[in-house]
């Protein structure tokens, strides 16, 4: 079925208009990302050219996705912002909360129990404001979104890091925090830095064991986790036509890998393909009639480096597969060269479990492939060697790999299927067996960051292709090479993997019996969201304190976090996706994982007060209750990784009034700039070595707070000597209203009260 055509028709009448308009002004060829970016703005028609990595610009995406774990706090931010309705299409999906222990059917069964209250309030939330829900168990956010929301030349933005998935089918999609989703939802500007651009250019053809997520995990390696910071990706070329749509999906998704704002494609016959086969060829048949503004001009892709800031090119005739990591999703081993990485690193060698499925990877095509070597392991007599699980994308993809057989295929070879949901991947599964010592997991998932999966910092996570996977999890080694290998049957005989087979999509069709969507409601102002005052997982929020227009002064520095700290070391997952909609609770998780600068430990720092080392979030509590403000210093990338506002909520809600590092995750930035945290870096990144444990810190220009204006700290020490750092900002006019008010949502709710 199709969701909001109405919504794609209107998108489609104006999108060749508004993209003329921008070509006019601009006066040159236009690539997929700017005919989609200047289409969407704020105001209608462009009236001028937009700088690239100079300006912010509103923008008015289409529609907002949101999954359970971010869309409470979303939710109740939007509750505080007085609209009777969502302004664009918006649904909620249910994947965070289900962890994997059991199995699919128990498993799912224990999270409906354990979470009953959250999904409760998730659901009547949904209908009093007309936004779609989408059951747990229904699948994974992404997964579904492609299957059931994109749409090529769409602008979308969702609460979850990975949503630029949704560049499969040729959207601008962009993770966010929950305030920004706010924003879009009541019908106000969304503000994005213009970004620049990097086109990677695909030649050649996939084949062999290579596959579209040896793509990525090669642009990985390249760029590193932070090269692709403030940059759209467009894949083009003769190999990127190619490339499935899902396939496509895949490279998009661990594009937020490396940083970049989004990931996309061109609109090509195989997206239509995919859009047939889900239903949804009307949506298909509109794209044709405008197909040539659904994808960069000829004249960009034959002369990409006048009309990108980057270009990279990738054979894909001549990529080798990759297996990434461990600990870093930009840490890339061509096959050929891991076992030797293995030997030198002194990595565990042995495999203990292999995971396929996800967000990332969990399409027909995917399953195909790696049941194909899955066959290969019963038919050569093989016995598998690692633990084996396989997470589906979505219901619609696990009822129908099950109707064709790939499912049994799986459990002969020992995999245990778990529920459509994003359970290992982000650290929800009770992992048994596990403690802290030294192991390897090979994973198709997209971030592979330390106790990321199982809680465990000694776990080395590896990150391949899902028929990758499969072939290690046979072997049951890290050093198997599967293009070169043989390995030793039951019968005591050598024998060598074949190259992978897999199909694009099933001959029958998909097929589902249940989606688990229910569909907005028109009229949800009878409805009453009700929330016990007294429960541990949901907690009505209150407004945050406005600024009061004088300098922060007395500072003491909660943390100087060493090195990398990303938003998993700031507010982690697993157990305490639990508390996600209870402000209060989860900031007892606030940079537990965190690497102390000064004692080299983790969740260990000096408390002014006692002169003792606490726990952080017990030090940020204390002084919070005397009135004390606080500072956390950070490194390079600071927040990388998720979307999770709440990295940037639990400062706020413990005293954090000032972060200063020497570069930011751009996610993690604007979500501090949301929540009324001063977000700054350092002019020098050297001066990071200047902040002592004992300093108390004052920025003494803030009330000269302006855009393009540095500010001045000055860190005083214990020995009476002082050190003045100047810090950079990114703030424009409007952000700084943010600051002033409290938070985005004191100001959109101040809005609304005038009005």
């Amino acid at each position: 079925m199709t969701f909001d055509l109405d919504m794609i028709k209107k998108v489609y009448a104006e999108l060749p208009e508004r993209v003329n308009a921008a070509r006019k002004i601009i006066k040159r060829p236009m690539t997929l990302t700017e005919k989609i970016l200047y289409a969407h703005l704020y105001d209608g028609k462009a009236n001028r050219a937009l700088q690239r990595g100079k300006e912010y610009v509103n923008f008015a995406p289409d529609r907002v996705a949101m999954q359970d774990a971010t869309a409470q706090m979303a939710l109740l931010q939007f509750m505080m912002a007085g609209k009777e309705k969502v302004a664009v299409p918006s649904s909620v999906h249910c994947d965070h909360l289900i962890q994997a222990k059991v199995g699919a059917e128990t498993d799912l069964k224990f999270a409906l129990d354990t979470n009953r209250e959250v999904y409760d309030f998730l659901e009547n939330t949904s209908k009093k404001y007309g936004i779609g829900f989408w059951k747990p168990g229904a699948g994974i956010i992404h997964q579904v979104v492609l299957e059931n929301y994109a749409f090529p030349g769409g602008m979308m933005i969702g609460t979850d890091s990975h949503t630029p998935n949704a560049g499969g089918l040729g959207m601008v999609a962009i993770g966010v925090g929950g305030a920004d989703a706010v924003d879009v939802m009541v019908g106000m500007p969304w503000e994005l830095l213009f970004p620049r651009l990097i086109g990677v250019k695909l030649t050649g053809k996939l084949s062999g064991w290579t596959s579209p997520k040896d793509v990525i995990l090669k642009v990985a390696g390249l760029l590193t986790v932070k090269g692709g910071t403030g940059y759209i990706v467009e894949y083009f070329g003769p190999g990127a036509r190619e490339i499935s749509a899902t396939g496509k999906a895949t490279i998009c998704n661990m594009g937020a890998e490396i940083g970049a704002t989004t990931s996309t494609f061109g609109y090509d016959e195989m997206m239509a393909e995919y859009l047939r086969i889900t239903e949804r060829a009307e949506v298909a048949r509109m794209a044709d009639e405008i197909k040539e503004y659904l994808t960069g001009d000829p004249e960009v892709y034959e002369n990409p480096e006048q009309y990108f800031d980057k270009v990279i090119e990738i054979n894909l005739s001549e990529l080798e597969p990759h297996v990434n990591g461990p600990f870093s999703p930009d840490r890339a081993w061509p096959i050929s060269q891991l076992a030797k990485a293995v030997e030198e690193n002194g990595w565990p060698e042995k495999v203990e479990v292999g995971l396929i499925g996800s967000c990332t990877n969990s399409s027909y095509e995917d399953i195909t492939r790696a049941a194909s070597v899955a066959q290969q392991a019963i038919d050569k007599k093989l016995k598998v060697k690692a633990e084996f699980t396989i997470t589906p994308g979505s219901e619609q993809v696990r009822y129908t790999i099950e109707r064709d057989g790939y499912i049994d295929i799986f459990k002969k070879i020992g995999g245990k299927v778990l529920a459509n949901a994003c359970g290992p991947c982000i650290g929800q599964w009770n992992r048994e067996g596990i403690d802290d010592r030294p192991n390897t997991i090979v994973t198709s998932f997209n971030r592979n960051f330390a106790k990321r999966n199982d809680g465990n910092p000694n776990t080395h996570a590896f990150v391949t292709s899902p028929e990758l996977v499969t072939a290690l999890a046979i072997a049951g080694t890290l050093k198997f090479n599967p293009l070169t290998d043989t390995l030793r049957n039951e019968k005591g005989e050598e024998v060598k993997l074949e190259e992978p087979r897999g199909m694009l999509y099933p001959p029958k069709g998909f097929e589902v019996k249940d989606r688990g969507f229910e569909p907005p409601v028109e009229d949800g102002s009878k409805i009453e969201i009700k929330v016990d005052p007294k429960s541990e997982r949901l907690q009505l929020l209150k407004p945050f304190e406005p600024w009061d227009g004088k300098n922060i002064t007395g500072m003491r520095v909660l943390i100087k976090a060493k090195g990398k700290c990303t938003t998993d070391h700031i507010s982690p997952a697993g157990p305490w996706l639990r508390f996600r909609g209870h402000l209060d609770n989860i900031s007892n998780n606030l940079l537990i994982g965190a690497v102390n600068a000064f004692n080299g430990k983790t969740n260990s720092v000096k408390n002014q007060l006692t002169g003792k080392y606490e726990p952080v979030p017990q030090v940020a509590r204390a002084y919070k209750e005397k009135g004390i403000p606080t500072i956390i210093v950070g490194d390079e990338n600071y927040g990388e990784g998720s979307s999770r506002e709440h990295a940037a909520m639990e400062p706020r809600h413990m005293g954090v009034r000032v972060v200063l590092v020497r570069s930011f995750a751009r996610i993690h930035e604007t979500n501090l700039k949301k929540q009324g945290i001063l977000a700054l870096t350092f002019a020098d990144p050297a001066d990071y070595d200047k902040i002592q444990e004992d300093d108390v810190i004052d920025v003494i220009d803030l009330v000269e707070f302006a855009p393009g204006k540095p500010l001045t700290l000055i860190a005083r020490h214990a020995d009476g000597t002082e050190d003045v750092i100047k810090a950079n900002h990114s703030y424009n006019a409007y952000q700084i209203e943010w600051f002033k008010a409290g938070s985005a949502l004191n100001l959109i709710r101040l809005k609304n009260q005038k009005n």
